[in-house]
């Protein structure tokens, strides 16, 4: 596309989980240099890092999936890693703490959540 800045480009993507269920994602990179940098073609083995940003349009609102680093990864570490695993789905990052226990509201007390 063209803008008052000048020429530029975003191409969409859509890539498959290796999970027991798998999912797809589509996500979009933005900018020539970036599209040159992160050289995806059909079929690689890649780990995405992204931002997910929403906006309202017209009383709608809409999700952008944008990435901002992909890493080729090598296909015999993704087989190797695709075997079953006890826990794969965590986010990874830091250590989860559990959520503390819920205490019982007080007599009287108005819950003023809206769900």
């Amino acid at each position: 596309g063209v803008s008052a800045r000048g020429e530029w480009k975003s191409q969409s993507f859509v890539i498959e989980t290796h999970d027991q269920y798998p999912r797809k994602l589509v996500f979009d990179v933005f900018g020539a240099d970036r599209l040159a940098q992160f050289a995806i073609n059909s079929g690689d083995e890649i780990s995405v890092s992204f931002d997910i940003d929403a906006h309202e349009f017209n009383g709608r609102w809409f999700n952008n999936i944008r990435a901002w680093a992909v890493n080729h990864v090598d296909p015999a570490a993704v087989a190797a890693a695709s075997a079953p695993q006890a826990a794969s789905a965590s986010p990874t990052g830091g250590a989860q703490a559990p959520f503390p226990p819920t205490q019982p509201a007080a007599e009287g007390s108005a819950d003023d959540l809206p769900f």
